[in-house]
């Protein structure tokens, strides 16, 4: 029997297989904010030649959880990939481009749990239910947040705040 060592994974002695992140850490380019998202840092080739992208978001708690905004996609579905706390997502079905936040509803989602969302329902980032900063993994096609995404701010007057019983 042959015995081999493992060794410590780099980008140099992996490259013949693949790729990696860390996606607790995430390096590079990324879009600050109370969200940063870092886009595309890695992707899988699918049949038809489509790329599926996996891109880390971290999401800091808010005081109060307030609906004020969301997005859909036309072209695909999402996957939220919940990874170190229980969190809380807010959906509404699909509306033909019209915003219905009056249908809102959120669920809590525990930790380690992928979310696959429908094409075309109205959500934005997962919250936080324990920790200051939530880790999640989201997968879309390539560049989806740049050619397939319609986000809404809705009117102060159509807010929703989620509230949890703990």
């Amino acid at each position: 029997m042959r015995t081999i060592k493992a060794v410590p994974i780099t980008a140099e002695n992996f490259r013949v297989y693949g790729s990696f992140v860390n996606m607790l850490l995430p390096e590079g380019h990324c879009f600050p904010g109370d969200a940063t998202f870092y886009p595309d840092p890695l992707t899988l080739n699918v049949r038809n030649g489509a790329p599926v992208a996996f891109s880390p978001l971290t999401v800091k708690k808010p005081e109060r959880m307030i609906v004020s905004q969301a997005e859909y996609h036309d072209l695909s579905g999402e996957g939220v990939f919940v990874i170190d706390d229980d969190a809380v997502i807010h959906v509404a079905p699909p509306s033909n481009h019209k915003p219905v936040p009056e249908q809102t509803e959120a669920f809590i989602v525990p930790k380690g749990t992928m979310v696959l969302l429908k094409t075309g329902v109205w959500h934005l980032a997962a919250l936080p239910l324990h920790n200051a900063l939530l880790h999640v993994m989201i997968v879309l096609p390539e560049r989806t947040y740049a050619n397939d995404c319609t986000v809404v701010d809705y009117p102060e007057d159509q807010w929703v705040e989620i509230v949890v019983d703990e």
